[in-house]
Formats: structure tokens, C-alpha cells, sequence
């Protein structure tokens, strides 16, 4: 076949973390992979918590080894109430060891994590072909799937992993809608360093206007991802370093001692949105290109990483079954959006509503956020299956 027509068993779009952790996981099938993406040109200089689901993942695909000794141990994760509304929720904190667990995970810089990831792609050459192009066209008329790249090439595989962002360019192509909705929110996310120790404890404080969170990220370092109305992560913005440490020392409440802003600081929008369906014809949706959601619970990439594993599992399966002949990407798509259709609607609804009882001056929503946490902290078979669907990524 001609290097414009190659035929893969599975094509992933998109050179991100779950890009790269599709083509990975997939190639440890055995399977022949496509990986369409450009080299990342953007500094992030944002984290992502990894909790025990997706660091047995990245273990058992052998990144892990590269990350340990850079990522922060999370081993406890407190919930403050800091609003001042009536009806307020007690504080919270929940800890691993209460569910026989050393740690709920690590928080990791994004940067380090997509460089492990590279590298275990740039480690599978004799399965993963890189093409350094954009997806451009999609066709699905035929008995495989044809993929036309900005370099003029044609790809051709039995299934595609749509691994290209919220605006995904493959899941327009294969006429998957979204449903989808913003908030009166902005992040603001930077590293900082302290006086006082973090103990391994990520601090969620909740505002009328939504967390504002600090998550350790090395001895004495921590990560701020701050929530909260666009004019106000504007005027923080606009501040130096040393009165922007100030401000956030002063809404911590001096938790973590004196503060000093170490690090570039980025900007984000907060929206939220779910794909109507999770497949279509040979197309299956990952991470960012299937649903989107607030950074709230740590449960973005660890979805996505579930949503990763889903895959992997499926196309291994079909490989065993198919020994010799063509991997039957239709049958593999159904199976995918079956599978992942409760966990990724239930975790988009359950971070929004959380997310919109902390903005809503609705007293009867406050009252059950209140009675909730309440609950939480008070009754342990309440917390520890909160722990275990919630914080433990499962």
C-alpha cells in the first residue's frame, strides 16, 4: 500500500495527554497505530492529579517510573466552606488511610507528564507511525475509515480515537453534536511557594463564586487554581507578584503561611459540555473531544484516563477475536459507547451540580450542600463511599 493510503488498525488524533496516552495504551495491544498530531507548541503550566486508578495505569504502561520522583503525594484532601452565607457547610477533610489507601494519588506538572508520555510512544516506533500534520477530512463510507492530513497524506484505519480537544475537529467530521453550557467563572492558575508546610494536603476552598483550591506540587510548593468571576481574575491578574502573593495568602487565610508567586500565570474560561453520543460509525471519543467540565475534584484527566482504558480493553479484545483479519472498528465503537455512557454522564452532572450549588443564592440548594458535607463529615460509611467514587478516581 502506498505511503498516501497506509492502513492502520486504530488512528488517534490529537498529541495532548490523552493523545498520547490513547496511542500508548492501544499500541500495548498489539495493535498497528496511527498517531496524528503536531508537536505541541503551548506551555502548560498547569497540574493534573493523578489518583489510584490513573497512576496504576500510567505503572502498568511503564510511565510511571519517570514521573514518581517529580510528582506531589496527596494524602489527605480538606474541603473548607468560606462563603459567608447563611447556611454554611462544615469543614471536611477526608484522608486515604481511611480506606485502607496510603495515598489518593499525586499531582503532577502537565509539562513532565506529556514529556513521560512522548517518550513512551517515541519507545513503541515499531507500532506507533507519528504524522506530524492536522486532521483535515474524514470519510466513513467505505469499509474502513479515511483520515485526509495537511501534509496530503491519507491515513486508513478500522478505528479512530478522537483525542483532539473540546473543539475537536474529528468529532464535527463524524457528526457527533454537544451539548454544552458556560458559567460566570474564570481560573486562574499558577505554582507558589510557602512558608509552611502543605502535610500532602490539597485545600479546597469553596466561595460564592467557586473553589479556590491549593494542591501540593513538591516540598513546600504548591498549585492555585482559583475560580471565580471574570472581573475578579481580571484585577488579580493585572497585579505583580507580591501583591498578587497578598491577596492569595490573604483568601487561604494564612494557611499555608507566607506565599510567593513562582511561577508564569495562565488564564482559562469555565464551561462545560458533553457529547450526545461517545461514538459513530468507526469514531470513538476520549478525553476533551467527549466531555468537558469546571477543574473541581480533581476528576478531568482521570475520566479520561478511564475513558482510555475502556479502549484499550475493547480493541484487545477485538484483536484476540479477529487474529489475523481486520479489526472490526464498527462493532469496537458500539461496545466503547456503551460502556462509557454512566461513568461520563455521571460524572459531568455531578461536578456541574457541585459546581452550581456553590454560585446559587438558592437557600434550599444550600441547605442540602450544607446537610451533605455535614453528613460526610460525620458519618463514616457516607465518607468513605465518597472517597472511593469520588476522590479515588473509581
Amino acid at each position: 500500500m502506498s505511503e498516501a493510503s497506509q492502513h492502520f488498525d486504530v488512528a488517534v488524533v490529537g498529541g495532548g495527554p490523552a493523545g498520547l496516552a490513547a496511542a500508548m495504551a492501544v499500541a500495548d495491544t498489539g495493535a498497528c497505530v496511527a498517531l496524528i498530531a503536531p508537536r505541541p507548541g503551548v506551555d502548560d503550566w498547569r497540574t493534573t492529579a493523578l489518583l489510584g486508578g490513573s497512576v496504576a495505569f500510567l505503572e502498568r504502561h511503564g510511565v510511571w517510573a519517570d514521573l514518581e520522583g517529580i510528582a506531589a503525594p496527596l494524602r489527605n484532601m480538606r474541603l473548607v466552606d468560606a462563603s459567608s452565607r447563611l447556611f454554611r457547610a462544615p469543614d471536611v477533610t477526608f484522608e486515604a488511610r481511611e480506606i485502607g489507601r496510603e495515598l489518593f494519588g499525586y499531582n503532577v506538572a502537565n509539562g513532565p507528564l506529556v514529556a513521560a508520555l512522548s517518550d513512551a510512544v517515541a519507545a513503541r516506533a515499531d507500532r506507533i507511525v507519528r504524522f506530524e500534520a492536522l486532521f483535515q477530512t474524514l470519510d466513513q463510507r467505505g469499509d474502513v475509515a479515511l483520515l485526509g492530513l495537511s501534509s496530503g497524506e491519507t491515513v486508513a484505519a478500522s478505528l479512530v480515537i478522537a483525542a483532539d480537544g473540546r473543539n475537536s475537529g474529528v468529532r464535527k467530521a463524524a457528526g457527533i453534536d454537544v451539548k454544552s453550557w458556560s458559567y460566570p467563572q474564570e481560573a486562574l492558575v499558577l505554582a507558589l511557594s510557602h512558608s509552611e508546610p502543605h502535610r500532602d494536603t490539597s485545600v479546597e476552598f469553596h466561595t460564592e463564586a467557586g473553589p479556590f483550591t491549593l494542591v501540593p506540587h513538591g516540598r513546600g510548593r504548591s498549585s492555585l487554581v482559583w475560580m471565580d468571576r471574570p472581573e475578579v481574575i481580571a484585577r488579580a491578574n493585572g497585579l505583580d507578584d507580591a501583591a498578587l502573593a497578598l491577596e492569595i495568602e490573604r483568601r487561604s487565610g494564612s494557611a499555608l503561611g507566607v506565599m510567593t508567586v513562582d511561577s508564569p500565570r495562565q488564564r482559562w474560561p469555565i464551561s462545560g459540555f458533553q457529547a450526545r453520543r461517545l461514538a459513530s460509525g468507526r469514531v470513538v471519543l476520549v478525553g476533551e473531544a467527549a466531555h468537558g467540565f469546571p477543574p473541581i475534584g480533581a476528576q478531568g484527566f482521570n475520566l479520561t484516563l478511564r475513558d482510555v482504558e475502556r479502549v484499550e480493553d475493547i480493541v484487545r479484545s477485538a484483536m484476540h477475536l479477529s487474529g489475523s483479519k481486520r479489526l472490526d472498528g464498527e462493532k469496537a465503537a458500539r461496545d466503547y459507547d456503551k460502556a462509557r455512557r454512566f461513568d461520563v454522564s455521571g460524572r459531568v452532572a455531578g461536578v456541574d451540580l457541585l459546581n452550581r450549588s456553590l454560585l446559587s443564592d438558592v437557600l434550599p440548594m444550600q441547605i442540602a450542600r450544607a446537610t451533605g458535607l455535614m453528613l460526610a463529615r460525620d458519618l463514616g460509611p457516607v465518607r468513605r463511599l465518597l472517597m472511593r467514587v469520588g476522590l479515588a478516581g473509581r
